[in-house]
């Protein structure tokens, strides 16, 4: 193969990510704000691929946003995470920071209802982006910086906001490459490679033998790593052959001719729903002309690049393994993570890529698309990097010892559901944290990625189960609060909550469950509501609700002593909360600054909530114009002010003010009496938290009703 080189101006080659576990602390300075700038001037600048104003507001894929919103999200991630991290106090705009916030993948709990947004001009964003670009260049030249860098440090949030802006550099260009052509250009920056190649080479299967992979990063690793990088996998993989090469368009042109889209039999079950559902008779980027099948790159519809690796979701590259297996007589299917570190191990270069004597397409040096799979070689096969991202068979789960990130409980997490497989290996639009070794990305299994494979034959049969059940300690101490059995007598407490309420009820039509932790108080409120929104800022509670919600019975652990536990499991038909919970609209969100459709409530139900906040008094005032009149506001609270989570100047009470006490409850009364009447005396609501079977808490909430004049 000869590599037709782009001229000069064309190269865009980015910075690696940097190495922050040692080095001068004023030299890494440096050399993050440079990686820092270079990301966004390369994010903003992939976006004058759109041709008019419009593709910005055509939303390309009906499961996504459209343009708008990822342009302005990577800008309002940084405010969102630098605040929650407690490094700001003051918002850039809290509209661009709420509306721009959620929504980038298809999950539960995402808004993709076009009708609840009024999105910002293009030149709105613009001028959002450059005040964020000065407050982080600003935090980049004053923050404290000691190396290394750890993940609970100023600048590990600056590095976590720029390596999200890296993934969405390349999810927006894959966006891009869905909408209509007329509503993008060819760019100079952005060029695709000149050699489209005639003919694909034959594939073939080569050895690679048994073997043990480890893999998982440690706390003290050299770059910036995602929550579901860390802890520690050992795996023993029996040998098996892989394919040299990347399943070309060639190669996969044999699957579409022999009519394998419309052959149910090579297809998984979800395969052909998805099949059913999108009508699909050929890949998404193929387009079909009266020649032939022509193909679309980012901004280009060009001949058909035959030697070019074929672009296909997991389900898609499962059937050709299963149509080509048949075939063939082999036992063929796709690569494991394990198996793909196994082929990675024997064969790349990982120092020699890093220091650039390895080449690859990836981290935009080459071009701006795909490139012939027989360009690069690495060891004995092509393309173990870049090109095109390869699916796996394995669904991501943590590894041993997984942690969240306090500042981004939902990176990973929503993902482990069993429905989201890993890629490896990076595109050619693969940048920064993409392309180490201990990367760990996955996608539903139905989404486009500038993602293609290779295929394997092995004897070893996959693992098909997946642990659908609960196992952080929090999360499974919340779930027992909330449907485990009473300890010591006392009731369960959104339940005991939501019965004191019911005498205060009057209109019943609309309700606001806000800080719904796992939904309890959300399913009770079901009873009695037509509609209840339930929110609250961690994924982690939310996607639990859902899971409830959606399946009416959950499975999780809880400690028993040390290192034993023990498996519980409960439905919602056993707490007779089955019948309404389709009611319940679970979402993510930010008490102090909600959306505006958030609004019109006979009932607002704080749980245990505003000492938590990091702005109850915004929060108490914000609540006023969201309740009807008449409406109630309830809150119930322990009153445990502590600084971890609410500034001390922001308390609600819990202090002396000229010398004398100030309770939590003078403070609500000052913040609400102007327009709410206080309804009968406050209660007190004892509950139990259970963390272990021998150690249970137990606090006293106090529990005010406030009627709206």
């Amino acid at each position: 193969m000869v590599i037709l080189f782009l001229n000069a101006k064309s190269f865009m080659k980015l910075s690696l990510t940097p190495i922050i576990n040692f080095g001068n602390p004023d030299e890494k300075r440096i050399e993050i704000k440079k990686y820092f700038n270079e990301t966004f001037d390369t994010y903003e600048k992939l976006f004058e691929v759109i041709s008019d104003e419009q593709g910005y507001f055509e939303r390309a894929d009906r499961l996504r946003h459209p343009l708008i919103f990822y342009f302005g999200h990577t800008a309002t991630f940084f405010v969102n995470k630098l605040r929650v991290a407690k490094i700001i106090d003051d918002r850039v705009c809290s509209r661009m920071e709420a509306m721009l916030a959620i929504g980038v993948d298809e999950m539960s709990w995402d808004d993709l209802d076009e009708n609840n947004y009024e999105w910002p001009t293009v030149v709105e964003v613009q001028e959002y982006r450059n005040k964020v670009r000065e407050l982080v260049n600003g935090l980049i030249d004053d923050l404290p910086l000691e190396l290394p860098v750890r993940w609970e440090d100023p600048f590990w949030i600056i590095m976590m906001g720029i390596e999200h802006e890296k993934i969405h550099l390349e999810t927006s260009s894959v966006l891009i490459r869905q909408l209509p052509i007329e509503r993008v250009k060819p760019h100079d920056d952005w060029p695709i490679f000149e050699d489209f190649g005639e003919k694909s080479p034959e594939n073939k299967l080569l050895q690679i033998e048994d073997g043990t992979v480890k893999q998982g990063k440690s706390k003290s690793s050299e770059t910036y790593g995602w929550d579901n990088e860390y802890g520690l996998k050992i795996t023993d993989v029996a040998e098996f052959k892989a394919s040299k090469y990347l399943v070309s368009n060639q190669e996969f042109l044999a699957f579409v001719e022999d009519g394998g889209y419309e052959v149910e039999q090579w297809w998984t079950k979800e395969g052909w729903q998805w099949l059913g559902f999108k009508k699909a008779t050929y890949p998404a980027f193929w387009v079909k002309t009266d020649k032939g099948f022509s193909y679309r790159t980012m901004a280009e519809v060009i001949e058909m690049p035959w030697s070019w690796p074929v672009d296909v979701n997991y389900l898609e590259a499962k059937a050709f393994c299963h149509w080509l297996g048949a075939k063939t007589g082999k036992k063929l299917r796709l690569p494991t993570e394990a198996e793909y570190y196994r082929i990675y191990d024997e064969n790349f270069d990982e120092n020699g890529f890093i220091n650039g004597n390895l080449k690859a397409n990836a981290n935009l040096e080459l071009c701006a698309s795909s490139c012939p799979v027989d360009t690069f070689a690495h060891g004995d096969f092509y393309n173990i990097v870049g090109n095109v991202w390869q699916w796996t068979e394995s669904v991501i789960d943590g590894l041993k010892g997984f942690e969240v990130h306090p500042s981004y409980d939902d990176f990973s997490v929503p993902t482990f559901d069993g429905k989201h497989n890993l890629i490896k290996g990076g595109s050619w639009a693969s940048t920064g944290n993409e392309l180490i070794r201990e990367s760990r990305y996955a996608f539903r299994r139905h989404f486009f990625q500038h993602s293609g494979f290779r295929y394997i034959e092995s004897e070893t049969l996959l693992d098909s189960e997946y642990n659908m059940y609960e196992t952080d300690s929090l999360i499974s101490q919340y779930l027992e609060f909330h449907y485990g059995k009473d300890y010591f007598g006392i009731p369960n407490f959104p339940k005991a909550c939501i019965e004191k309420i019911k005498p205060h009820l009057g209109k019943i039509d609309k309700a606001l469950d806000i800080g719904c932790a796992v939904g309890r108080s959300s399913f009770e409120l079901a009873r009695y509501f037509d509609k209840v929104d339930a929110l609250d800022f961690s994924t982690r509670f939310i996607l639990n609700a859902i899971a409830l919600r959606d399946q009416g019975k959950i499975r999780y652990l809880i400690d028993d002593e040390g290192e034993l536990t023990s498996l519980k499991e409960f439905r919602l038909s056993e707490l007779d909360l089955g019948d309404k919970a389709s009611n319940v609209d679970f979402t993510q969100g930010d008490a102090c600054n909600l959306k505006g459709k958030y609004s019109g409530y006979d009932l607002i139900f704080a749980g245990n909530l505003i000492d938590r906040l990091y702005e109850p008094k915004v929060f108490l005032k914000d609540m006023i114009s969201r309740l009807n009149s008449g409406g109630l506001l309830v809150i119930t609270s322990p009153y445990t002010w502590l600084e971890e989570y609410t500034n001390k100047e922001n308390w609600l009470g819990g202090k002396k003010i000229n010398g004398d006490n100030f309770t939590t409850l003078d403070g609500l009364h000052e913040c609400l009496d102007s327009d709410f009447e206080l309804q009968g005396k406050p209660y007190n609501v004892p509950f139990v938290i259970r963390e272990t079977k021998r150690k249970h808490q137990l606090t006293v909430a106090q529990m005010t009703v406030w009627k709206k004049m």
